[in-house]
């Protein structure tokens, strides 16, 4: 799940009132030991890297049955289930691995931020070595993406899927492939998938989805067209409310949890917008973003009394 690179139909069915998914009451703290700057994925939600010494604190749902997945770089990625009675540190034990597949996909992966062009030649050797090496054709299919080789990207997404059907996290990425291309009918239709795909579980779908609804409550905002304007910024902050709920504790959150604010505020709903923000902050009251949202909060409170 990488929230930085994101950016329906039956009409608000989706919708959720902005505390009916609030994440404060469920959230519990764990610390995950492991390798030294090794990435933490919870339910496939990444949550970052360990420090130095191997640790990383995280906040995720207590409830149910989760999956943890961790992987450093010389290293076999492990995934394991994590129970809903486990608190406290979270031991993880990794094994070196000598496979050149992984080992050219890591290197991939490292490379995809820095250089695109060398992560293609990586993730291709990744999957010559590997041919059902189902991630490593998505980290293709996001690093064309990322070219703008959206044709490309297509056919890297339709390896991944006959490695691995339904893949939601393949779907939802096709679904951005697709709104790059200003095709919005295949990018709703994709996002879905995703979302079906992932029993419901699937927040990069669901911010897609809300933020296809953000733009096309802009463009009728900007033609005047005023009803439907609040209409799909209701439908967008439904999405984007799901997403924000379903990424927890991850920190691609506070970008969620901003675009969910500016939709209420741009609707006009600036007591909705002031409870998103007062709900990150009772979240992450440690988090760097928490003088802004403090920020947000006064405005919308001294324009809340200029209206009056």
């Amino acid at each position: 799940m990488r929230i930085k690179y994101l950016a329906a139909t039956v009409l608000f069915c989706g919708i959720l009132s902005v505390s009916a998914v609030s994440v404060s009451a469920q959230l519990r703290t764990l610390t995950i030991v492991t390798e030294p700057n090794a990435l933490v994925w919870i339910d496939d939600v990444n949550y970052g890297k360990t420090d130095e010494s191997g640790k990383l604190q995280v906040k995720t749902f207590p409830t149910g049955t989760h999956t943890i997945r961790v992987r450093a770089d010389g290293f076999k990625e492990i995934t394991q289930n994590l129970l809903a009675t486990q608190k406290g540190e979270i031991k993880i034990a990794l094994v070196k691995t000598s496979d050149p597949a992984e080992l050219a996909f890591q290197q991939a992966e490292a490379m995809s931020a820095i250089d695109r062009e060398k992560a293609v030649v990586l993730y291709q050797k990744a999957v010559k070595l590997r041919p059902r090496y189902a991630e490593a054709f998505l980290g293709l299919a996001r690093v064309y993406e990322g070219l703008s080789e959206f044709e490309a990207a297509l056919k890297a997404i339709q390896s991944a899927r006959r490695v691995r059907p339904g893949y939601a996290e393949a779907s939802a990425v096709e679904g951005r492939i697709h709104k790059d291309e200003d095709d919005e009918e295949k990018a709703i239709a994709s996002f879905k998938r995703a979302i079906t795909e992932g029993k419901g579980f699937q927040p990069e779908a669901h911010t897609g989805l809300g933020l296809l609804y953000k733009e096309k409550a802009e463009l009728f905002g900007a033609s005047a067209d005023f009803e439907s304007e609040k209409e799909y910024y209701m439908l967008a902050a439904g999405e984007l409310r799901k997403a924000a709920a379903q990424l927890a504790g991850s920190p691609d959150a506070v970008t969620i949890y901003q675009f969910l604010g500016n939709c209420y505020e741009s609707a006009k709903m600036y007591r909705e917008a002031i409870k998103v923000y007062e709900e990150y902050i009772k979240n992450f009251p440690e988090a760097d973003d928490v003088i802004t949202f403090r920020s947000f909060i006064v405005q919308l409170e001294k324009r809340i009394k200029e209206e009056q």
